[in-house]
């Protein structure tokens, strides 16, 4: 299910220019489902605003979004909601659940299978950040339009 919050409102320090909202009950194929309209979302805003979205932006938005909603789902009952938005630097990707606590990263452990989801958004994102909600917790997740890893030797 597809809900669209105001076009253009802004997000704090950068005017907002797209933003769509999507929930989930929790069914097969919500994930997947996420996916695909970060995918769409991204070709929209490079279509309608002129946006630079590279390949590997469109690759890390797709995983910190599968990522956050496997987690939502996993953790949570109840509905799970996301958010996209894009500014002229970052995609935003926001997920709401039910559930009260905060995720925790853990410590690296190359030999632990599974339960890597927080590192790699962590990392591949430039900033992050969960806030309590009166029912749950939103966690905000956001991926660079352009690479700023400097490239140079």
């Amino acid at each position: 299910m597809e809900f669209h919050p105001e076009d253009g409102a802004g997000t704090g320090a950068e005017e907002c220019l797209m933003r769509a909202g999507y929930a989930w009950d929790g069914g097969a194929g919500c994930i997947a489902d996420a996916r695909r309209h970060a995918v769409s979302f991204l070709d929209r805003a490079r279509l309608e605003h002129h946006l630079p979205v590279l390949a590997r932006t469109r690759d890390l938005t797709q995983l910190v979004v599968s990522e956050l909603v496997t987690n939502a789902l996993k953790y949570a009952p109840g509905p799970v909601l996301m958010e996209l938005r894009v500014t002229t630097f970052d995609v935003e990707v926001v997920v709401w659940d039910s559930h009260p606590a905060s995720p925790v990263a853990r410590a690296a452990d190359p030999g632990r299978i599974g339960q890597h989801g927080l590192e790699i958004v962590k990392a591949v994102t430039v900033a992050l950040s969960v806030e309590r909600e009166p029912v749950g917790k939103r966690i905000t997740a956001r991926v660079a339009l352009v690479d700023t890893i400097d490239s140079s030797p």
